[in-house]
């Protein structure tokens, strides 16, 4: 197998003195580019690996008369799709306590398509292990978001115990391999293009370096990245099974002895009768052989590894196998919550780890006032994850009506999330319409006593 592990990517550490008037020089710049370079090769497999491009096609060719099948199952396309179903398929629910800054912070993100902006953020973190988000205001000085791989950008921190960023990089490469790209400090930005800036130093309207990082979990590894090598060994396997149908579908016929000349193999081959003849001598018939070549078989044992290859998979990688009969008999939420209950811990990991990226990407839109005008609201962002679970609707409705008048009306309707989705607005119209209701009441007994009416009025 080609397979090698590669080691996780570490944090870029930097002594703040190397730094210079601000601004780190190109020479520092390109040395941490090497470093950053060295990463590339695991980016690109774990990429290859959610795109289907499995080492399984790049093995040597066999000789040209053994069957040769390539097969791939696409595990890692599989695994990351449903656990981000799983734990985001719901979008995150945000809230702050200031209702103009609220309101402004959620016209940013719905500018920036904020459910379909997080989904490629996370499923970018699935992958690579993290994944940045970047920061820019576009022409009309809007607050623009960006998805960025760890491909394309790094960031450097200093050497201290707080290990605070110094400065990040963007980089790419035009079509003649020629490097370009811009580094980006807390006060200002410059592009650069080979070894040399090109411009002089741009403020940065942020005040802070305009990028934030999600990470999967503290070693950074990608979600099935500890899974690569069985997931490898389950393509080989697989393929070889296939070469063994194939091998076996292609069995040699043999014939002893008798002598078969050529026309006689062909009709044997077109026909599908054997007559052998040529002989009239029984006792030499009665010696005559006509049977199949067939090689052993390992099928009982190339089943059993496959099936221990497949649990080992999602069982390491702590992701469920939803297409297993174990999850047909499933009926209620809370039992398949259960049945997920591995890959809900994962999520519950990397749940801790976004709520504290977006308390930095809230930190950096209020960090201009034009977004926000307290500086400091970002603090108070009231951050909610959902689990995306069937519903079971009338078990809700049931449970709601069992506890009637034993608890408050809110959270009755707490016990019916997926009917109210949000309890504080369904009271208000509970309220609303109870109001209303009770005008109307007044307003037809008023039309029927027409002579009470006048006198109330007069009273």
């Amino acid at each position: 197998m080609e397979y090698k592990p590669y080691l996780p990517p570490r944090p870029l550490l930097c002594d703040p003195s190397d730094i210079k008037d601000g601004f780190p020089s190109m020479t520092m710049v390109d040395k941490y580019i090497d470093y950053h370079a060295d990463t590339i090769r695991r980016y690109e497999y774990l990429k290859s690996l959610y795109a289907g491009l499995h080492d399984i096609y790049h093995q040597p060719d066999k000789a040209e008369w053994k069957p040769d099948n390539r097969l791939a199952v696409n595990f890692p396309k599989y695994i990351t799709n449903i656990s981000f179903g799983y734990g985001y398929g719901i979008p995150i629910s945000k809230k702050f306590e200031d209702e103009k800054v609220h309101d402004s912070i959620m016209q940013i993100e719905k500018r920036n398509h904020i459910v379909d902006h997080e989904g490629r953020l996370f499923k970018a973190c699935f992958k690579f292990g993290h994944a940045w988000e970047f920061f820019y205001q576009d022409e009309e000085h809007q607050t623009r978001m960006k998805v960025l791989t760890p491909m394309q950008f790094f960031c450097v921190y200093d050497d201290t115990m707080e290990e605070r960023s110094l400065f990040a990089v963007r980089y790419g490469y035009n079509v003649d391999g020629e490097i370009y790209g811009e580094v980006y400090t807390r006060e200002a930005q410059r592009k650069f293009f080979k070894t040399h800036y090109v411009e002089d130093q741009q403020v940065n309207p942020y005040g802070l370096i305009p990028a934030v990082e999600y990470i999967l979990n503290d070693e950074r590894m990608g979600l099935y990245e500890d899974v690569a090598g069985l997931i490898e060994t389950y393509n080989h396997t697989i393929s070889e099974k296939a070469n063994d149908v194939d091998s076996f579908a292609e069995a040699y016929l043999a014939i002893l002895g008798a002598k078969v000349d050529e026309d006689g193999v062909r009709r044997i081959r077109d026909d599908r009768v054997i007559n052998v003849y040529g002989t009239n001598d029984a006792e030499e018939i009665k010696n005559i052989v006509v049977q199949f070549l067939q090689r052993p078989t390992a099928d009982a044992t190339q089943e059993n590894l496959l099936n221990r290859l497949e649990r080992l998979i999602f069982q390491i990688s702590m992701s469920a196998n939803i297409s297993d009969d174990s999850f047909n008999n499933v009926a209620s939420g809370e039992a398949f919550a259960y049945k997920l209950l591995a890959t809900g811990t994962m999520l519950s990991t990397f749940d801790t780890k976004i709520a504290k990226s977006l308390q930095k990407r809230y930190k950096i839109i209020c960090s201009l006032e034009t977004n926000s005008h307290d500086p400091n609201a970002w603090k108070n962002a009231e951050i909610t994850f959902h689990r995306n679970l069937p519903k079971n609707v009338a078990r809700e409705i049931e449970n709601a009506r069992n506890v009637d008048g034993i608890v408050s009306q809110e959270t009755q309707l707490g016990l019916m999330p997926s009917v109210v989705p949000d309890v504080d607005a369904e009271m208000e119209r509970m309220v609303r319409e109870a109001e209303e209701a009770k005008n109307s009441t007044i307003l037809d007994w008023r039309l029927f006593n027409p002579e009470v009416t006048e006198d109330v009025e007069e009273e």
